[in-house]
C-alpha cells in the first residue's frame, strides 16, 4: 500500500523501548476484546455520554460532513447512537470484535429505532473486510489501546481510508506514573464498581502515550503533530489521507 508512491513499514511489533524513554509507566497490555457479557454490561452502564458528546462534537468540527462512516472498536455503539441521533444526514458502519458488544449494542439500535442508520459489522481491525478507499470518513474511539500492535490497525485503518477521506481517532493517553494514574481512576471512576475501576485502570496502562502515537502515524506518513492531546487524559489523531 502506498500513498503516492510512498512505501508504508511492514507491521512489526511495537516497539516498547519508546515507553522507557516517554514515560515511567511502561505498557501493559490488557485482553484485546471484551468477550464476557458481564464486561460488556459493565462497560456499557458507565457513564460515557460527556465523552461521547465531545467526541461528536470535535469529528464534526475536523470537517466531518454527510455521508457514511466506519467507526472501528464501536463497543456498544454508543458514540454511532450519539452522531446519527444528533445528525441524521450520516450513516454507520460499526466494526467490533466482541460479540457480547454486539450484542448490547443491537438492543440499544432495535430499543432507539436506529438499524437503518447504524449497521453492526463483527470483524477484526487488524483485518477489516472493505476494499481499499472504501470510506471517506473513519473514526475510532478507545480502539488503540486495545491492540497488542497498533501499527496494524492503524495501517487497516489508513488502507480503507479514500484519498482526502477524513481520519480522526481518540483515545486515552498513558500516564507517567502510577499516582497519576489512581487519580484519574478516582477522579474519572470513583463511583463506578470496583470492576469497572480495574477496566479503567488497566486501559490506562495499556494505552500509548501521545509520543508513542505520533510516531506510528509519522511512520505511515502523517505528521506528527496531528496527534495532540485533547484533555488530561485522551490524545487524539485528526488527519486528512493525502490524495493521489
Amino acid at each position: 500500500m502506498s500513498h503516492g508512491g510512498r512505501r508504508c513499514v511492514p507491521s512489526v511489533p511495537f516497539l516498547k523501548s519508546a515507553c522507557h524513554v516517554t514515560a515511567m509507566l511502561s505498557r501493559v497490555l490488557e485482553p484485546e476484546v471484551m468477550d464476557t457479557l458481564e464486561e460488556a454490561l459493565d462497560y456499557d452502564s458507565m457513564d460515557h455520554s460527556e465523552v461521547n458528546r465531545v467526541f461528536v462534537a470535535d469529528f464534526l468540527a475536523a470537517g466531518a460532513s454527510a455521508g457514511t462512516v466506519a467507526d472501528l472498536g464501536t463497543g456498544t455503539a454508543l458514540i454511532p447512537i450519539e452522531l446519527v441521533q444528533r445528525h441524521r444526514q450520516f450513516e454507520v458502519v460499526a466494526v467490533e470484535y466482541s460479540r457480547y458488544m454486539l450484542l448490547v449494542a443491537r438492543e440499544h439500535l432495535s430499543r432507539l429505532g436506529l438499524r437503518d442508520k447504524i449497521f453492526l459489522v463483527q470483524a477484526d481491525a487488524k483485518r477489516l473486510p472493505f476494499a481499499d478507499g472504501a470510506f471517506q470518513l473513519v473514526m475510532s474511539n478507545s480502539l488503540i489501546h486495545h491492540l497488542p500492535d497498533p501499527w496494524q490497525g492503524l495501517v487497516e485503518a489508513d488502507r480503507i481510508t479514500a484519498p482526502g477521506g477524513l481520519l480522526f481517532f481518540r483515545d486515552l493517553a498513558r500516564p507517567q506514573n502510577e499516582q497519576q494514574l489512581q487519580h484519574l481512576v478516582t477522579q474519572y471512576a470513583g463511583n463506578a464498581n470496583a470492576h469497572q475501576q480495574q477496566m479503567f485502570a488497566d486501559s490506562l496502562r495499556a494505552a500509548l502515550t501521545v509520543e508513542e502515537m505520533a510516531e506510528l502515524v509519522t511512520r505511515l506518513g502523517y505528521p506528527p503533530t496531528s496527534v495532540h492531546m485533547t484533555s488530561d487524559r485522551h490524545w487524539t489523531w485528526c488527519a486528512r489521507k493525502p490524495r493521489l
